[in-house]
Formats: C-alpha cells, structure tokens, sequence
C-alpha cells in the first residue's frame, strides 16, 4: 500500500477543501510499499518510487527515486530494470538519450 496527502497541512477537525491540490501519476509510474506521496506533485511516465519514499517534488520521466524526502539515484526503463551508465537497459535493449528537458526513449 501507499499513501497519497490531499492537502499540505491537514486538520481532520477544519474543513479545508479549498486547500486540496491534485496530485498526478503518469502512464507507467510505479510506487513501492509504504511510499508517502505528498499532495501538489507529479510522477513522470515509468519513473519509479522506491519502498517507503517520500515524494515532496515532482518525479521526472523514468527517474529512480528513494529516500525521506526522495532523491533521484538513477534511471530506469519501461520494462522495470534500471538503465546503466550509458542509458542502455541490460534486459531489453531500448535506449535512452538524456538531455536538458530529461530522460527520453531513443
């Protein structure tokens, strides 16, 4: 399981509605066990969320993220295996090219 946060500072006894933020996971995106996802953010297409992460920023396409408050340590590809240095997956041979704007399919 995981949690998703629907507004940034809760108070169950005060009605803040106006203060919900949406929160977004795009096609792909994976989220492990016990992954807090705090309200307002974005997961990127097939980024990956790893076990007990907490998620205050966005989460760019295919990035690995871990840790409280969750840091990128790598990438990943849309089989679900970590890319290598050279942005190759090991398993099913698609490549990636890495530029400004981030991480994409070659």
């Amino acid at each position: 399981s995981m949690v998703f946060t629907n507004i940034i500072n809760p108070r169950a006894e005060l009605v803040k509605m106006d203060q919900v933020r949406p929160t977004l996971l795009k096609n792909g995106a994976s989220v492990g066990a016990n992954a807090t996802i705090v309200c307002g953010v974005t997961l990127g297409r097939y980024c990956f969320v790893g076990a007990g992460t907490v998620v205050i920023r966005d989460v760019p396409d295919y990035a690995l993220v871990v840790g409280n408050p969750a840091r990128q340590i790598g990438w990943m590809c849309e089989c679900g295996e970590r890319l290598d240095e050279q942005f190759v997956c090991a398993v099913c041979g698609k490549t990636y090219l890495k530029t400004e704007s981030g991480l994409h399919k070659k």
